[in-house]
């Protein structure tokens, strides 16, 4: 399929900042999944499940709700939410979401609505149908993350919660000077090593409740927002 391509340029979140992202595509990020959906779990699931873990507990502390998670992948994460919540799944890559529908049957998660193809820039999905958003290791692989950003808010029901883990990129040491290098392959690896933290803060329908390391090394933060 054609990739909508999001060019290094300023996101709209970011501009304040001066911040830049490297070029992306659905065509890569589609591409890199494919070929790592087979040993997907084995490898980047062992490195994230603290996180994973981490984040469905934020989920799991609310009501019973109906719950979108975005980039749901090979569905990892599915067995760790409460069976209170109603779960739906979103995913541009067939060949993971495959894996998380036999992962589905296999540990026979009711709860679980759907797993469905699609593009986390433009939902299908009716305004305020979900009473939380899930995006873990999201936004560094989409095209645009504004976009994402807004389907987000138009998705999520006022007064409901967003959740986001992420790795966000630093401005100084050997950490920035790595992450800076490995930029230039973005394309390569389906995803944006550099990527601030302000690309994702100061959305007013979004506000920050809370912010914290979201462990596997401290690579990643975990970002709650409640809809307002």
């Amino acid at each position: 399929m054609p990739g909508r391509s999001f060019n290094t340029g300023k996101s709209n979140a970011g501009q304040a900042s001066g911040a830049t992202l490297a070029s992306l595509d659905d065509s890569h990020v589609v591409a890199a999944y494919a070929r790592w959906a087979p040993f997907y779990d084995r490898f980047f699931g062992a490195f994230t499940a603290s996180s994973c873990r981490i984040a469905v507990g934020e989920i799991n502390r609310l009501p019973p709700g109906r719950v979108l998670e975005l980039g749901v992948g090979t569905g990892i994460s599915l067995p760790l939410y409460d069976r209170k919540h109603r779960i739906v799944g979103i995913d541009l890559s067939r060949e993971m979401l495959d894996i998380g529908r036999k992962r589905v049957a296999d540990e026979k998660l009711d709860n679980v609505e759907a797993l469905v193809e699609m593009d986390a820039e433009a939902l299908t999905f009716e305004d305020g149908g979900f009473d939380a958003v899930m995006a873990m290791f999201v936004m560094t692989v989409v095209p645009d993350p504004d976009r994402v950003l807004a389907e987000i808010v138009r998705v999520v029901k006022p007064g409901g919660h967003v959740v986001l883990v992420n790795h966000f990129s630093v401005e100084k040491g050997p950490r920035a000077w790595i992450e800076r290098w490995m930029a230039r392959y973005s394309a390569k690896l389906g995803w944006r090593p550099t990527f601030p933290i302000d690309l994702v803060l100061g959305r007013p329908e979004l506000k920050l409740i809370r912010r914290q390391s979201a462990k596997s090394f401290d690579l990643f933060t975990m970002l709650v927002f409640e809809r307002v």
